[in-house]
């Protein structure tokens, strides 16, 4: 073969050959891993005829084929590159990845059009869900647990978008927190008080601050003999050292518009089951309202997060979201709830640098003069080091001294926060 173009084309069509014989010809239902390889092996030999190919473009081929009928084709190789954290998938020419925190667009495609297709098909498949014209958005999850957001045509207007954000084989820890600079030691100690004394805690920060990530490693100081619930959307936490864990997920409706289960039917279950811990993976709508309620009726110790751009957001944000439950509920009550539910909000963000840090934890100290009061605890600052390229800082102790101390003490801590 030569000149890189028509390489790419030529394998392109032998790969087509292939698979077009594989499926007309073969009973892939009884045929297994090791037989398909051999076969295709022999279909390429046969496919190329006399053509010189090299041996790594034999085992090009071999490996396309092979993924793209068990496995996922071009999408098998960038998942298991651990050092891609994100795939975003625009028609089946224009694949973008994030490295390191920098975006680029990378040099494998999709056949065409209808390999993307049957790909997401499989994809949510997996996962029990549906995706079609009549349903052309859905949220579900690959069997690693990462997450995968599917919109199709005609609303995506330039082919199937597919984006996957990646999660690490291995949760993350405080330890790895402490590492990477997102915590000090004194707060780390902090986190696992509030955790052991039952706070309700709420992560928030915009998109790929590593909410999530950090509501995994904060679960840690979680009691191992405790009853914990988590609801999410698409399951992806990756909850470790809990004995009684029930783990939840939604579901769409099917092609016929029934048999929904949404966060807000969750929740209401959940408090049937006799928790000691409610965790939502992400509040985005009306289920605030019912997460609120939960924290307010003897379901201490919960956790949850929330999209926003700051802490004083994240409140603003949980007044809509409740509205949207409770449509004509006063403005003032839902402050109060708020006020009474919350305890503790971290607030996250990704910096200039691409670094996630945290950047302040704040108690919600009760609901005074028409607002709900906020009393910073740490907040991160930038240190002489910083430049434009490079943040470099530390969260630091505010001079406000922690009020809210009564779980601490029905706990049996005596620390001064």
């Amino acid at each position: 073969m030569s000149g890189e173009g028509n390489d790419r084309g030529e394998k392109l069509q032998v790969i087509k050959k292939i698979k077009k014989d594989i499926f007309e010809k073969y009973n892939l239902n009884t045929m297994d891993d090791d037989g398909l390889d051999e076969l295709i092996v022999r279909l390429t030999m046969e496919a190329i005829h006399d053509e010189y190919m090299t041996i790594a473009e034999r085992a090009d081929i071999r490996k396309s084929v092979f993924n793209s009928i068990r496995g996922l084709g071009p999408l098998d190789s960038i998942i298991e590159d651990e050092k891609i954290t994100e795939i975003m998938i625009n028609g089946p020419k224009n694949i973008f990845v994030e490295k390191a925190g920098e975006l680029s667009k990378i040099e494998q495609t999709f056949e065409d059009e209808e390999q993307l297709e049957n790909i997401i098909q499989k994809i949510v498949g997996q996962a029990g869900r549906e995706v079609n014209q009549a349903n052309p958005i859905v949220d579900t999850r690959l069997p690693n647990g990462s997450r995968v957001n599917v919109v199709l045509p005609p609303i995506a207007l330039n082919g199937a978008t597919v984006t996957i954000r990646k999660f690490s084989k291995d949760p993350m820890t405080i330890e790895q927190l402490l590492k990477y600079g997102s915590i000090t030691k004194e707060v780390a100690h902090v986190l696992g008080l509030l955790v052991k004394a039952k706070y309700n805690i709420f992560i928030s920060g915009g998109t790929g601050s590593g909410k999530t990530t950090f509501l995994n490693a904060v679960s840690h100081f979680i009691p191992r003999d405790e009853r914990v619930i988590t609801i999410e959307d698409s399951a992806e936490l990756q909850i470790e050292g809990i004995d009684n864990l029930v783990r939840m997920e939604t579901r769409n409706a099917n092609t016929s518009g029934s048999g929904a289960v949404t966060i807000r039917e969750l929740i209401k279950s959940s408090l049937r089951m006799r928790p000691e811990r409610i965790i939502v993976g992400e509040v985005r709508g009306g289920e605030a309202l019912d997460m609120l309620q939960a924290m307010n009726t003897g379901h201490d110790g919960s956790l949850s997060t929330g999209h926003a751009n700051s802490t004083k957001d994240m409140l603003s944000r949980l007044e809509t979201m409740v509205l949207q439950g409770a449509e004509g509920l006063p403005l003032e009550a839902i402050r109060q709830q708020i006020a009474s539910a919350v305890d503790i909000i971290i607030h996250l963000s990704r910096l200039r640098d691409k670094t996630r840090k945290t950047m302040e934890i704040s108690e919600i100290t009760g609901y005074k003069e028409g607002k709900i009061q906020v009393n910073s605890i740490y907040r991160f600052v930038e240190d002489e080091h910083s430049t434009l390229e490079k943040v470099s800082g530390r969260l630091v102790r505010t001079e406000n001294p922690f009020k809210n101390d009564n779980k601490l003490r029905l706990a049996g801590i005596n620390e001064v926060i």
